[in-house]
């Protein structure tokens, strides 16, 4: 399965490539610039959150009574990530989620949080996520990338979401972001401190090993069906051209 592996990675590269030369990144060169990219990244900072849990719904027992379920490593890849994602601790050692800490940080610096609490309040209020995107007014490219993850979460075979977790929804965040953001930290620490942190402990937390669990993931749930593998090569293609799109509402956006 090592050579599946290695085919899908190479058949996706050239979106990988593509979403590190997005023009985006060359548009971030101040803090107005970082404050407009967070109104954007949220909702795929959110919407992560949906496609993993989906994946514990799958891959782990959350019914009474429980009864194993799969692989006892899967599990573990799952719960641990979970863990980390769901209860991180902040700057001061306070549990918190990422998605929380995320929005922590653009409250910091003023970044408008309107959108996505909104959706998030829509959607408290009992309101069908399909329904919540479309009604909130966002950009035409930010509903269309939100409902593609919402229907593989909802919708997807499980090797599917697990594909498009471990390989479509790539962090890309080229050396020229981390340079801006080390220079804004000088700055204006008192902005951009807890952005800094949040990337810092992304980069920690979901490193190497979550990546080498997640890819372990995917070979276990598609054996050596070429089918599925197909199924997730396609899949993942797809999410990556959708966070793309992501991207290019960052341009649509009023500050």
């Amino acid at each position: 399965m090592e050579n599946q592996l290695l085919r899908l990675t190479s058949e996706l590269e050239g979106e990988r490539n593509k979403l590190l030369s997005h023009p985006i990144y060359a548009k971030i060169n101040d803090l107005a610039g970082l404050q407009k990219f967070t109104q954007v990244h949220v909702f795929a900072v959110w919407d992560f959150m949906s496609l993993l849990k989906s994946l514990q719904i799958g891959l782990t027992s959350v019914q009474l009574p429980w009864i194993p379920v799969g692989s006892a490593d899967t599990r573990y890849l799952i719960n641990e990530i979970v863990l980390g994602e769901e209860s991180d601790v902040d700057e001061q050692g306070n549990r918190i989620s990422h998605f929380e800490l995320y929005q922590k940080a653009m409250i910091q610096m003023g970044a408008s949080t309107e959108a996505i609490d909104l959706l998030i309040k829509k959607v408290r209020e009992g309101t069908k996520i399909q329904d919540a995107i479309r009604e909130i007014g966002l950009h035409p490219h930010v509903q269309s990338f939100l409902e593609y993850t919402f229907d593989i979460a909802l919708h997807a075979p499980i090797h599917v979401k697990a594909g498009v977790f471990t390989f479509g929804r790539e962090d890309l965040i080229p050396s020229m972001f981390h340079q801006l953001l080390e220079r804004l930290y000088t700055e204006v620490p008192e902005q951009v401190s807890t952005f800094r942190y949040y990337i810092e402990r992304h980069i920690e937390v979901d490193g190497d090993h979550h990546s080498h669990l997640a890819k372990d993931m995917v070979s276990q749930l598609c054996g050596k069906d070429e089918n599925k593998w197909e199924e997730v090569l396609q899949a993942s293609k797809k999410a990556l051209e959708m966070r793309y799109l992501l991207w290019d509402a960052y341009f649509y956006l009023n500050h």
